[in-house]
């Protein structure tokens, strides 16, 4: 007794430890796949023994929310849902009822409450008893309905999501590859509870309905069904669902199970809800779990295999991953052989050693995870060197997580961002070298410097044989390649990254020196100076930059790679010549402020990131506004014009 007690305590700490990472600090610790296997274990042993401790996760609803929104309790407190992963478990719960089998969504639960037809408050669930109030938010919500015809007082609950193709979306405008959200629910989590919803209305959020609370004078025959078709009617989303009995249940959750491969909205598992509301409500509730519906979750499908070896893979941050690589398994229909570890303190935990027999499964049927180690070796091995440059690598701990570090400054790994530039848009424009390709093709060894992004053929094998790559994609990035290799002087200097040197500055540096790179090289800080809008401060740095003999080297081979294209004298009326301009703010006349730069570069002017003593005037169609270039440009008498202005100042100088 004591020793289960004792094991009582330990998953108590395990369970909330994880917990607590996901829910409040949106990262994981371990597997939903351990998670759920600590947890069914804690709730086994808390049953055999009668002992139940105030700490225990299956006495607690949720964690205590964060953040500056204001807190509310809700009417009716947010119980979770108890679960199974059986089928014949959810036939005997559903007995000769009839029920509503639906999605079980991934994302924050949300309270509505209209008042007169209006939406007046939306609240989060937060632990269940308290949750923040996100009204704002939730009116900018891409399917909330702000208006609807019922004039009672409505109070729903749903799920705010954000859709798998919203989220690839949002994430691949995102070029660190650190920066990218991790997850659907993580991102979803933190936009709707921001403090501006115009972050809010930038990332998409979906509601989906899944319980009506509240409908004052409404008569729903005592169907649950009958209020979800209500909602509807009302111009809400509500969650997909199969009505079932005992009968079609299997083949309904079969259904639903060929479907998650296609489904765009996060889910991880399934809802069953009696169709009688008064049978549902007469069931009472437990001091955790509702009795009226349950959550069914997947039972995963696990292979066993072995381990072939570990791939350690650097990031810019110098973060060096590992990597589980194994020998082929079928799982939900595809072959997987690779899965991430996330860190080395995971890799303790299962003590993960090469040639271990392992099992394998998908989580929520999507991403390949290992659920455990069957002969657990030990983690031996560890890298001492890092897999890219070869310098030393050093074992850091951060809120006691073990991971692996890259300590080279000169790594390639992390330069990542210098080639991600080199290969944008406003640069070499390669099209399809993103910043996660390129993190991939550094850490397999691919690219060293600029000159290798047009050698990729020599790996030709190695990509497509990439997870998330083939021979189509191989294909178009050496197309892109090549095409790329045809381009102009000043996308090339700009791509170098030399501090300061904007693609403007690049511009005005090639029409000074007359497209002679050699003759930019050689030049001193003092004639650099000479030119229009390059201070001491750019010379330096492009000296500096030109006099360290690997860099010129760098240049050398990649000027080998490529056709440089003699750009058009510029001719006509050049109204703007030796004027250097600052956009800030919104635009209205065009586009976007790219659009104005080249417009003001196409009339012989400069447009800038930076207000200086040397800008001539700063465009910003909000004259009043507070923001820091607006201050400077005060602070050194710079004219402060709007679009219109400019527009005019365009025809005074056109004459």
């Amino acid at each position: 007794m004591e020793e289960k007690i004792k094991r009582i305590k330990e998953l108590i700490r395990l369970v909330n430890e994880a917990g607590k990472a996901y829910y409040q600090e949106d990262r994981e610790i371990m597997s939903n796949y351990e998670y759920d296997a600590l947890y069914d274990e804690l709730a086994a042993l808390e049953q055999e023994t009668g002992v139940i401790f105030a700490g225990s996760p299956t006495q607690n609803v949720g964690y205590q929310v964060l953040g500056e929104l204001p807190k509310e309790a809700h009417e009716r407190p947010m119980l979770s849902l108890n679960k199974t992963k059986s089928v014949d478990e959810l036939k005997e719960w559903l007995g000769d009822q009839e029920g509503l089998l639906s999605w079980k969504m991934d994302g924050l639960t949300v309270v509505l409450t209209y008042e007169n037809g209006v939406l007046t408050k939306a609240v989060t669930r937060g632990n269940g008893e308290i949750g923040e109030v996100i009204t704002n938010n939730a009116k900018v919500f891409v399917n909330v309905p702000l208006s609807i015809s019922y004039r009672g007082q409505l109070v729903l609950r749903g799920e705010a999501v954000i859709r798998y193709s919203d989220f690839e979306r949002i994430n691949e405008e995102i070029e660190d590859v650190d920066a990218k959200y991790k997850n659907p629910r993580n991102l979803c989590s933190g936009s709707v509870r921001q403090l501006n919803n115009e972050i809010t209305a930038s990332r998409s959020v979906r509601f989906y309905a899944f319980a009506l609370v509240k409908a004052e004078g409404e008569d729903f025959k005592n169907s649950r069904e009958a209020q979800f078709f209500w909602l509807r009617n009302q111009g809400f989303e509500t969650v997909d669902w199969k009505r079932v009995t005992g009968e079609n249940l299997s083949d309904a959750v079969r259904e639903f199970a060929e479907a998650v491969e296609d489904n765009d909205v996060p889910s991880d598992g399934l809802v069953l809800l009696y169709d009688d509301i008064a049978y549902g409500e007469s069931l009472g509730r437990t001091a955790k779990f509702p009795r009226d519906s349950i959550a069914f979750k997947w039972a995963d499908e696990v292979q066993e295999t072995t381990l072939s070896h570990i791939e350690w893979s650097p990031s810019r941050t110098g973060l060096i991953n590992p990597v589980a690589v194994f020998e082929p398994v079928e799982l939900e229909g595809t072959t997987v052989s690779r899965a991430s570890v996330h860190n080395i303190s995971i890799m303790e935990s299962l003590q993960l050693g090469v040639g271990d027999r392992i099992t394998v499964y998908k989580a929520n049927m999507i991403i390949p995870q290992i659920a455990d180690n069957l002969t657990r070796s030990g983690v031996k091995d560890i890298p001492e060197a890092c897999p890219v440059c070869g310098g030393k690598t050093q074992i850091r701990s951060l809120s006691g997580i073990k991971t692996l570090y890259c300590t080279n400054p000169d790594c390639q790994a992390k330069k990542i961002k210098s080639f991600t530039l080199f290969a944008s848009r406003d640069a070499l424009n390669i099209d399809g070298l993103s910043e996660a390709t390129l993190e991939k093709f550094i850490g397999a060894g691919f690219i060293h410097e600029y000159s290798d992004m047009f050698h990729l053929d020599r790996h030709r094998e190695a990509i497509v044989a990439m997870e998330g790559f083939g021979e189509k994609s191989y294909e178009n990035l050496v197309a892109a390649a090549k095409k790329a290799s045809v381009t102009t002087l000043p996308r090339v200097i700009y791509g170098l990254g030399i501090a300061g040197i904007g693609l403007a500055n690049a511009k005005v540096l090639c029409r000074q020196f007359r497209g002679d790179l050699n003759a930019m090289r050689r030049a001193s800080a003092e004639e650099l100076t000479e030119v229009d809008g390059i201070g001491g401060v750019l010379a330096d740095a492009w000296t500096g930059f030109f006099a360290d003999e690997k860099n010129n080297g760098i240049v050398d081979r990649l000027l080998k790679e490529l056709t440089i294209e003699k750009e058009e004298e510029e001719s006509g009326d050049q109204p703007f010549a030796g004027m250097t301009f600052v956009i800030t703010g919104s635009v209205e006349r065009f586009a976007n402020r790219k659009e104005l730069q080249a417009f003001i570069e196409s009339k012989g002017g400069k447009a800038t990131g930076s207000v200086t003593s040397k800008t001539t005037y700063l465009i910003n169609n909000d004259k009043a506004s507070s923001s820091s270039k607006n201050k400077k440009a005060k602070e050194l008498g710079i004219p402060i014009i709007s679009e219109e202005d400019f527009m005019k100042l365009l025809e005074e100088k056109q004459g």
